[in-house]
């Protein structure tokens, strides 16, 4: 597999999907190997615009609109989402653009997806890296219910004094640096417009319930074995080593006993840092293509 992206990116080309209780917007760039982007918190299938180039001239890079997020209308607006409703999303995707077992990228709340897509569809994904999954059911249950406890006090203070207050929790929960200073150079900041504002409205409302309502076996992922989905937990280079989704990422290379792969920056470094998290994806979907994942786990 080439380790070095080409210059000239095919185009993306777009599409709407009818699933059952919404119509889903994604998108196809590149050649190669199917990889799906699952995105964390508000992202829709533009958020890793500046991450797509850098892939997709050795995949067939898809991206989509969760249910509820910009272009992905829901049969009921006001309607909630379940993680089985989204993982069989997953499902209908793919199978609109292939008939093989995909790779997938998934990052926090994707990352999350990602694990109940390969829970309840065998056979769907061959390789899923994890990065940082949101997923407190992977942690015992004294910090489990801790981190449900966290969500839901989130959610609480959104409702009642909106996002400028529930930014900085959301940071502190994930060990995101507000500032933005730990990113490359050259990026122009995808601006808080109002589509962003109401997909953050339908994160906190809906997924983090989703998440604190979640009913995640990790034992059956770590009993999936050589014939299922392999499963790679992913964390930021630079997420602090105590706070919930490093510890969630950290979790998981437990539970499957898989090696825990670093990427560049943070919780966000698929946005932050997308050209060095680009070639670190390359670099790890190449040693999975030959076997030979041998990174550290995550300590």
């Amino acid at each position: 597999m080439s380790t070095a992206p080409s210059t000239t990116p095919p185009t993306a080309e777009s599409a709407t999907l009818k699933v059952p209780g919404a119509v889903l917007h994604y998108q196809v760039q590149g050649a190669g190997p199917v990889l799906l982007l699952s995105q964390s918190g508000e992202g829709d299938a533009d958020r890793t615009v500046d991450l797509v180039p850098h892939l997709a001239d050795a995949f067939t890079v898809v991206t989509y609109d969760r249910r509820g997020l910009s272009r992905s209308r829901l049969d009921e607006p006001q309607g909630t989402a379940t993680l089985a409703e989204h993982a069989d999303d997953v499902r209908h995707v793919l199978a609109a653009v292939t008939d093989e077992p995909a790779l997938m990228l998934g990052c926090s709340f994707g990352a999350l997806i990602g694990l109940h897509a390969a829970l309840r569809h065998p056979g769907l994904i061959r390789t899923l890296i994890a990065h940082e999954p949101v997923a407190p059911r992977l942690l015992p249950d004294v910090d489990r219910r801790a981190h449900e406890r966290e969500l839901a006090e989130i959610v609480e203070l959104y409702r009642g004094e909106g996002l400028r207050a529930a930014f900085p929790e959301m940071a502190r929960v994930v060990g995101i640096d507000p500032s933005g200073q730990d990113a490359e150079t050259g990026l122009t900041p995808q601006p808080l417009d109002a589509g962003r504002v109401a997909n953050f409205d339908r994160f906190i409302r809906h997924d983090f319930a989703a998440i604190i309502d979640d009913t995640l076996r990790p034992e059956r992922i770590a009993s999936l074995g050589p014939a299922g989905t392999h499963v790679i937990p992913a964390a930021g280079l630079t997420t602090p080593r105590t706070v919930f989704d490093y510890r969630c990422a950290e979790a998981l290379a437990e539970w499957t006993g898989n090696a825990c792969q670093f990427l560049p920056g943070g919780h966000n470094g698929n946005t932050s840092h997308p050209r060095a998290y680009a070639a670190r994806l390359r670099q790890i979907l190449g040693a999975e293509g030959e076997a030979a994942v041998t990174a550290s786990r995550c300590a």
